[in-house]
């Protein structure tokens, strides 16, 4: 017997790859149901004709408010992830999935029809493994380990219609763990109490800063609940 659990993985009909990419997400059958999405949709747009989070036909092509509505009632949260950091700076150890949302052509036959459609693709580890959960593949792609998943969404994000979010749980969320949280070298904090500062600086309060070493990551990463400037350090002071 194979001990290895299969993979759930909806392919597309429609226009609703948003609700394959939450069932793919959750690895269930059902976890979600076009009547369910509707239902979001009329609760986030009551009493209107054309409803602005799907499809005026009704055939799906939901977007982010859904997803993000959806994921809620599971306790989870969609964070959008700023394509200008680096992907490294994730904790994938707090990390559920992710959700790519990808520019996407819209066909009627064989003809191209100028419609402007995006696409959602659920990305999520199964067994050790992250794949591409694209409800537009024949079967899930194996992306690999994590350092496979951070260069593979590097390459993702250099396209800058390309947009990622990242699906964590409430707490994790509420408490920022799903990206890593450093502290600045003694250096450069002890810079801000001395006269060898540029004029441009940072005010950042003692509690912005949590633990661990940050000399080998990107600065980006930083988790700083209020600055104010950007850092602007003569080079003959660092």
């Amino acid at each position: 017997m194979n001990s290895k659990t299969p993979i759930y993985h909806e392919k597309q009909v429609k226009e609703l790859c948003a609700l394959h990419a939450l069932n793919n997400l959750f690895q269930m059958r059902n976890t979600f149901s076009k009547s369910e999405l509707d239902s979001i949709c009329s609760r986030l747009s009551p009493n209107v004709w054309i409803n602005p989070h799907r499809s005026m036909l009704g055939l799906g092509n939901y977007d982010i408010n859904v997803i993000m509505a959806a994921l809620q009632k599971k306790g989870c949260e969609a964070v959008w992830f700023d394509k200008r950091k680096d992907p490294g700076c994730l904790d994938l150890s707090n990390i559920c999935g992710f959700i790519l949302n990808v520019p996407s052509d819209y066909k009627l036959g064989f003809v191209m029809l100028p419609l402007r459609r995006r696409h959602w693709i659920t990305i999520r580890q199964i067994q050790g493994n992250f794949y591409n959960l694209d409800s537009k593949l024949d079967t899930p792609t194996l992306i690999g380990r994590s350092t496979d998943l951070i260069a593979y969404l590097k390459e993702q994000l250099e396209c800058k219609e390309k947009e990622l979010f990242v699906v964590v749980s409430k707490e994790v969320e509420e408490k920022q763990l799903w990206m890593h949280q450093y502290t600045l070298p003694n250096h450069i904090l002890d810079l801000s109490h001395t006269n060898n500062v540029h004029e441009n600086h940072c005010d950042v309060t003692p509690d912005s800063i949590t633990s661990n070493d940050s000399k080998s990551h990107d600065v980006e990463c930083l988790k700083l609940t209020e600055v104010t400037n950007c850092v602007a350090i003569k080079e003959n002071n660092v």
